[in-house]
């Protein structure tokens, strides 16, 4: 599959998206209940170089900074997955959370919080949970993944089918919340809503990140076909049963991976790759690594706002990313309706 090289434009626009996700981990490092300022910031830095003794400054920015760096990759994450479902379903209002994926992470997590409080064991179950409901909404639709039949009739099957699978975890979750103690009860409020305050850098979530970047990068120009020219890609070269379930699998394994990272944040999978294409276009070869900047960008900011917003106590950063999505998205259809009536 030839491959296109990037145009100044398009290095310029990375260049400035890549600039502002390294202005915003430093932003996060310094903004919280205690400030640290730019200069200090600088002897903090010097001093963790130099291998001296940790002074508050240090411990700070490195707590700081590693829950930046979750925010980062899950917000990262979830907009590329939301990329790749809505070239997916051929539906803009997808997001990685439509197929039901994040309610069997949901039922995973929230079962291991009912029987335990490990960390590890909840973020566990979370990705089997998903991976699970991933396999079964695979099996169920297996037909539609063949590439066989019309675009549009594929993908409303795929979507209804995902719809019921949601609409199951989702009475499962209510099950669970309601056989829950009141002592455990809280915690498996915020994980629903989206929490960052126990998530960390996770090596795999960066891997998983980075190879699923590396991988649907190269299949840019596919996807482009599929989403403009879906019945008559075969005709174009693309194998579009083949594409159907890469794309799928990616955008399973990317939710999987964020959602039992920081639990079910909304709205970032689904405002910021419409942010993207409404500013640079549809071209994916630019869209799916610029979705990806700028939407760990944001969920860093967001998460930086919900524990500095009230502190010393947090928010859950799943509220601020709802509250701030709800009008952007509104905003973004409205201009999208006013643009095409012109």
């Amino acid at each position: 599959m030839s491959t296109k090289p990037a145009t100044h434009s398009e290095v310029r626009i990375l260049t400035v998206l890549f600039l502002t996700a390294l202005a915003s981990l430093l932003l996060a490092a310094c903004i919280g209940s205690v400030a640290i300022s730019p200069a200090d910031l600088l002897k903090a830095a010097s001093e963790f170089m130099q291998g001296a003794p940790a002074s508050l400054h240090v411990t700070l920015i490195e707590l700081r900074l590693q829950r930046a760096l979750g925010a980062m990759v899950t917000g990262a994450s979830l907009s590329l997955a939301g990329v790749l479902m809505q070239a997916l379903l051929r539906n803009p209002l997808a997001d990685p959370y439509v197929l039901g994926i994040s309610g069997g992470a949901a039922v995973g997590a929230l079962s291991a919080l009912l029987c335990c409080e490990l960390l590890w064991m909840m973020n566990l179950a979370a990705f089997g949970g998903a991976v699970l409901v991933a396999g079964l909404l695979f099996l169920l639709a297996y037909k539609d993944f063949r590439g066989t039949g019309t675009a549009e009739g594929s993908a409303t099957t795929l979507l209804l089918t995902g719809v019921i699978i949601s609409s199951g975890c989702m009475a499962l979750i209510t099950l669970l919340l309601s056989l829950s103690p009141d002592s455990r009860l809280r915690s498996m409020v915020f994980w629903m809503i989206g929490d960052l305050s126990a998530a960390g850098s996770s090596p795999f979530a960066w891997l998983v990140l980075l190879g699923v970047l590396i991988y649907v990068s190269s299949m840019a120009r596919a996807i482009n076909i599929s989403v403009l020219y879906a019945d008559s890609a075969a005709t174009l070269g693309v194998s579009l049963g083949r594409l159907r379930k890469a794309l799928f699998f990616c955008a399973a394994l990317l939710t999987a991976s964020a959602v039992a990272n920081a639990g079910a944040i909304g709205f970032v999978g689904l405002i910021m790759p419409h942010a993207c294409r409404y500013a640079w276009g549809p071209d994916h070869r630019l869209l799916l690594p610029a979705s990806v900047l700028a939407g760990g960008s944001f969920l860093v900011l967001a998460d930086t706002l919900a524990r500095t917003l009230i502190a010393p106590q947090q928010l859950p950063v799943g509220v601020i990313t709802a509250l701030v999505g709800v009008p952007v998205f509104l905003l973004q259809l409205h201009a999208h309706r006013q643009h095409q009536g012109h």
